[in-house]
């Protein structure tokens, strides 16, 4: 049995469907995380898990115990908010301690546990300092040492990283992983960002519109979306669509607009004459001035449109002759301001039946 399992959630405000109908299930020592864009019913859905907020419909259950009846301070769950929300006149040690204290820990237990949790985010020697004599990173982690010091079940993470910049957001993400490695507890985190999705994670539920549009594991949801809004919304990607104009062992070809026939590995039955649509990550096309000519590949010519310089790749922007835009990714093998191609240059980008992945629309 999963430790949380939330069934056919839904909460409106109103006329709007915040969440839509969910049903999630999340294991004991999870790295779980909402994903999705601004609005979708990601910190909604972690509002009612912590009891801050009530469904609608449908039942939120911790070792199969409804939770309807227990307000957010009888829930052995703990939140850590994008704001930190540390008590400024505290010290460190205080704001570790006071959910002991509110808890009616004995006072002679509250120290040890205070330095354990300090231990574990390592902030061990800054008891005694202040909030305002703490970076960014530091009142992050005594945020999560606060929210463990009681040892919940689950943990609940609302975008703590976002007020971050990106070289410290690297690290913590780093520490999050270990940690939730170390203390085995479940982390329930909420994000837009999909790479942090995809570094931190066990599995994934993408939202959109207050519904999942797919769970899974971070390389299925990268390499294998199920839907158009999930390809989209992961990292860069070429969207070919048109419709299917043959099938046969194993590979389809689609008429795409503006590239014409290409071909997808797929197990797809979809009829002919139906829509659909390739998912090819950038990283996937070759760049070349010519492409083999006996090569089994799909291959078109174009010329350079836009490049961005990206230190260890760069990215090209190939226009075709039928109006469409392809990008891809060219590593850059020399140091320096490395440039393959220039913007006007004509090319070829080429790629293997099997490196695009077919959806169903």
């Amino acid at each position: 049995m999963a430790l949380l399992e939330i069934q056919n959630v839904t909460r409106r405000f109103g006329d709007f469907t915040a969440v839509d109908n969910v049903s999630i299930e999340i294991d004991a020592a999870e790295f779980f995380t909402l994903l999705g864009p601004s609005g979708c019913g990601k910190t909604t859905l972690l509002r009612m898990i912590a009891g801050f907020d009530l469904p609608d419909g449908g039942r939120i259950l911790l070792n199969g115990e409804d939770l309807a009846e227990r307000p957010p301070e009888r829930r052995p769950m703990r939140m850590v908010f994008q704001s930190y929300a540390l008590f400024p006149h505290m010290t460190v040690e205080g704001n570790v301690a006071f959910p002991l204290q509110m808890s009616k820990t004995p006072g002679g237990e509250i120290p040890a546990k205070v330095q354990a949790a300090l231990e574990d985010v390592r902030l061990t020697g800054f008891g005694k300092r202040y909030p305002h004599e703490l970076s960014g990173g530091q009142k992050q982690r005594v945020a999560i040492g606060r929210a463990l010091v009681t040892h919940p079940s689950v943990l609940l993470l609302d975008e703590p990283l976002a007020a971050l910049d990106a070289k410290l957001r690297e690290e913590m993400q780093i520490e999050l992983i270990n940690l939730q490695k170390e203390v085995g507890i479940t982390f329930v985190y909420v994000t837009h960002d999909q790479t942090e999705a995809l570094a931190l994670s066990h599995r994934i539920a993408v939202m959109n519109k207050g519904r999942v549009e797919q769970l899974d594991e971070p390389s299925k949801i990268y390499g294998f979306p199920k839907t158009r809004f999930v390809a989209d919304f992961i990292g860069h990607i070429n969207l070919l669509s048109g419709s299917v104009s043959q099938r046969r062992d194993g590979v389809v070809t689609i008429d795409v607009d503006g590239l014409g026939a290409v071909r997808v590995a797929t197990g797809s039955q979809l009829p002919v004459g139906s829509r659909g649509t390739i998912a090819l990550r950038p990283e996937k096309i070759r760049i070349e001035a010519n492409a083999p000519s006996d090569s089994p590949d799909n291959h078109c010519r174009g010329t350079v449109a836009e490049l961005l310089y990206m230190a260890d790749v760069t990215v090209y922007k190939v226009a075709t002759p039928g109006d469409s835009r392809i990008e891809a990714l060219l590593a850059n093998s020399q140091s320096g301001r490395a440039k393959f191609f220039e913007v006007g240059d004509p090319v070829e980008v080429s790629w293997a039946v099997d490196a695009g992945h077919f959806i169903e629309e």
